[in-house]
């Protein structure tokens, strides 16, 4: 169905589409490319939400040549007026031949509609070109598309016998530099960073990107059942923060919203915050990937709520022997009884390995 030809082109759309992965929140990420005789003729990917989209871009750059063209695009063109105008209207106006898609939009305003529409006006239309990749992509969006809740990275690094920290709680640092530096990647490409009040007050982190260059900075959540987190912490520097909370505490809530603070009261039946609940809140917001990096018991609770989707873990060559584990879990009576993940990708970064796995 499709040649090697299409195959060149649309991995050089999603070579673009991913230059906008860490900028197009709470957009997909999307590439273009415009084909006329064999030859790029016009290329585009989406930057940010409320600029131009892929397809614009790209016909913008093909000028008159369009006409008669095939346009690459990694995901369906919107048949829908949003902060643009549909891009179907651009690509029927500009007289295309041949509409080829990675994948159709799971967002439910279009869903089929944009290639419906420019079948019925007369273009060739075929989609699935490379479908997984660009699934892949845009794991996040698809996710809060489909199912209403965004996709949930948990992010953890350990000793080669699973220990984050010593029993003191000291984990700086565990694993080298360049584990380090692709964490703050995966990092940027996150619509939040999410917390718990614990690693708050024992680290005091940024929950920033700062050993890779971004134009944009996650917005940092911090779940925080009893508004416990202290008013000088570095996390509430800079941007205001999101805070998922349990009860009413009127002081410190009027404290938190003079800092520009939003908060999130999501009460649980245990007294804690329903995580359940703020990931449905979450995707409401238009967040589509959550990277996760909080302690044992934060970790364990969300796995618990079924809310994460992926592991990212990072492990270094070195023994602890005791001290802070990854997860606080309850053992199964029996191993059947075990969460079961399955490996997707492992790389070696520096002496420390990557491995990630998905539940």
């Amino acid at each position: 169905m499709f040649t090697s030809a299409d195959h060149g082109f649309m991995s050089r759309a999603l070579e673009l589409a991913r230059l906008g992965l860490a900028t197009t929140t709470p957009n997909p990420r999307v590439g273009c490319v415009v084909v006329k005789d064999g030859q790029v003729v016009g290329e585009g990917w989406h930057r940010r939400a409320g600029e131009p989209h892929a397809e614009i871009v790209a016909l913008g750059e093909a000028a008159g040549r369009a006409r008669g063209s095939t346009v690459y695009v990694t995901l369906e063109p919107c048949s829908h007026f949003g902060r643009t105008p549909p891009c179907v209207d651009a690509l029927v106006e500009a007289r295309v031949a041949r509409v080829i898609a990675a994948m159709e939009d799971p967002n439910p305003t279009v869903n089929g509609r944009g290639l419906a529409r420019l079948r019925e006006a007369g273009v060739d239309v075929r989609c699935g070109l490379l479908q997984d990749e660009a699934t892949e992509l845009n794991i996040g969006f698809v996710a809060r598309m489909s199912r209403g809740r965004p996709w949930v990275r948990l992010k953890v690094a350990a000793s080669l016998d699973g220990l984050t920290a010593l029993p003191d709680g000291t984990s700086q640092w565990i694993t080298g530099e360049p584990a380090r530096r692709d964490g703050h990647a995966w990092r940027a490409r996150a619509c939040a960073i999410l917390t718990g009040i614990g690693t708050v007050r024992d680290d005091d982190p940024q929950l920033s990107v700062r050993m890779v260059e971004t134009t944009r900075q996650p917005t940092r959540i911090i779940v925080d059942s009893r508004l416990e987190v202290d008013l000088e912490a570095k996390v509430l520097k800079g941007a205001p923060a999101w805070i998922a909370c349990a009860v009413d505490n009127d002081d410190k809530e009027r404290e938190l919203r003079d800092r520009g603070c939003e908060l999130l009261r999501l009460p649980g039946p245990d007294g804690k915050v329903d995580l359940a609940a703020l990931m449905v809140e979450l995707g409401a917001r238009g967040l589509n990937e959550i990277h996760v990096e909080a302690g044992h018991k934060l970790n364990g609770s969300l796995v618990r709520a079924g809310v994460v989707d992926e592991l990212l873990a990072y492990v270094a060559p070195a023994l602890l022997g005791s001290g802070m584990p990854m997860f606080t879990l309850q053992a199964p009576a029996e191993l059947e009884g075990r969460r079961q993940l399955r490996f997707t990708d492992v790389e070696r970064l520096g002496d420390d390995l990557r491995l990630m796995a998905r539940f």
